[in-house]
C-alpha cells in the first residue's frame, strides 16, 4: 500500500495485511474497542484472533491467542484495536506491541502516538524486519479547501455526539447503494476506516486550516453519477471535537446528510457536565454550517444506534424521532438503512 510506513530494515518488501490479530489490551468498555469491533464486523473473514490483557473483559467473540499462536495460525498483522481520550499508549501496551513484534507480526495502529516514534517499538521492528504503520497521519499533499462546486454526489454522516455510528452508518450506505446498482464509494477519515477500506485521510491529524481541503481531497469531483459516502467525525456540539466536524461540512459540500445518534446517553462521551443535544437544533445546526458550500444540501435520514436498548423500545425510538424530525429513522445494524437510502434517491433524483 502507497501510504505504508516501513520501519523493516532489512525486509523492505515485507507488507502490512490480514489476517489480522486485534488487540484489545486492557480496554475497559465496549466503545474502547470500536476499532477493533469495527474491523471484525465490517471485515470478518480477515479477523483470525483477539488478544486480551488479563483485566480485559471486553470481547470480539473472536479467539483468545498469543501473537505467537496467531502466527502459528497464519496471522499477518496484528492491529492495536483500542483507543482512549488523547490516543495515546500505555507502557503495557508497548511492551505488547514489542511481543508482536518479536513473534513476527506486524503492527498497524490508528492513535496519535506514533508507533514510529517509540524507540523501543522501532527497534523491535527493525530487528525482525517487520512493518509499522501509523494510520493517523496524513499521507498525501494537503490544500486548503476553496469551496468551489465540484461535480458528483456526496453525503456526509454527522452526529450528535462522537462514537454514535457515523462510520457504520456510512459503510451500510454503500452496501445498500451498490446492491441496488449505483455507484458508491465509503470515503475514510479515521483510523478504522481507513483499515476498513485501505486508504483515506484521518481528518482529525490534519491541522486544522487543511481541514476542509482534506475533504474536497477525499472525496473530487466525479461524472458517473454515483455517490461518495463521507465518514463523518465528532459532533458540532461537542466541545473536544466540534472543529473536525466543522471543517468536514464545509469541505464535503454535501448533497445530503444524514444524523447519527445514540438514544440512550444524557451526556457528550467524556464530558458529564454537557448534555446531548436536542436533536431539532443539532440537525438545523448541521444543515446551516453545510449550507455554506451548498445551499441545496438536505437531511435525508436519522440513524440511530439502539445498541443499548431492547427491540421494542428501539422500534418506538425510531418511529418517535423519524415524527419528530419528519425524515426516516433505522438502527443501520439490527434494521438495515432500505428506508434511508429510498429517501435519499428519491430527494437527490435528476
Amino acid at each position: 500500500m502507497d501510504f505504508m510506513t516501513n520501519e523493516g530494515g532489512a525486509a523492505a518488501q515485507t507488507v502490512w495485511g490480514p489476517p489480522y490479530l486485534l488487540y484489545l489490551g486492557g480496554a475497559a468498555d465496549d466503545l474502547a474497542i470500536k476499532t477493533a469491533r469495527g474491523l471484525a464486523y465490517w471485515r470478518p473473514e480477515s479477523c483470525i484472533g483477539q488478544h486480551r490483557r488479563s483485566d480485559c473483559n471486553q470481547t470480539l467473540g473472536l479467539p483468545d491467542m498469543t501473537p505467537a499462536q496467531a502466527v502459528a495460525a497464519g496471522a499477518n498483522t496484528m492491529v492495536v484495536g483500542t483507543a482512549n481520550a488523547g490516543g495515546v499508549m500505555a507502557q503495557e501496551t508497548v511492551a505488547d506491541i514489542v511481543a508482536a513484534l518479536d513473534a513476527g507480526l506486524n503492527v498497524i495502529a490508528g492513535l496519535h502516538q506514533k508507533l514510529r516514534d517509540n524507540a523501543e517499538i522501532v527497534a523491535a521492528a527493525r530487528r525482525n524486519g517487520r512493518v509499522l504503520f501509523d494510520a493517523r497521519e496524513p499521507n498525501r499533499k494537503l490544500s486548503v479547501g476553496n469551496g468551489r462546486k465540484r461535480a458528483g454526489r456526496r453525503l456526509l454522516t454527522v452526529g450528535t455526539d462522537c462514537s454514535v455510528g457515523k462510520m457504520y452508518t456510512t459503510l451500510a450506505l454503500e452496501r445498500s447503494l451498490r446492491s441496488r446498482g449505483v455507484a458508491a464509494d465509503f470515503r475514510a477519515t479515521g483510523q478504522t476506516g481507513i483499515f476498513i477500506a485501505g486508504d483515506g485521510l484521518p481528518v482529525d491529524a490534519v491541522i486544522s486550516d487543511f481541514i476542509s481541503g482534506a475533504a474536497e481531497l477525499i472525496s473530487p469531483a466525479r461524472e458517473d453519477g454515483g455517490w461518495d459516502l463521507i465518514e463523518g467525525q465528532g459532533s458540532l456540539f461537542h466541545p473536544s471535537y466540534a472543529g473536525v466536524s466543522l471543517g468536514l461540512l464545509h469541505g464535503s459540500q454535501a448533497d445530503a446528510l444524514v444524523l447519527c445518534h445514540e438514544p440512550t446517553r444524557s451526556h457528550m462521551r467524556g464530558l458529564p457536565h454537557y448534555p446531548i443535544p436536542d436533536l431539532v437544533r443539532c440537525l438545523e445546526a448541521n444543515l446551516s454550517a453545510a449550507r455554506l458550500t451548498n445551499p441545496a444540501v438536505k437531511a435525508v435520514g436519522v440513524a440511530l444506534n439502539t445498541s443499548n436498548l431492547p427491540e421494542r423500545q428501539a422500534l418506538i425510538a425510531c418511529r418517535e424521532i423519524s415524527d419528530r424530525l419528519g425524515l426516516p429513522c433505522q438502527d443501520p445494524v439490527t434494521m438495515g438503512v432500505e428506508v434511508i437510502v429510498d429517501n435519499l434517491l428519491s430527494c437527490c433524483a435528476d
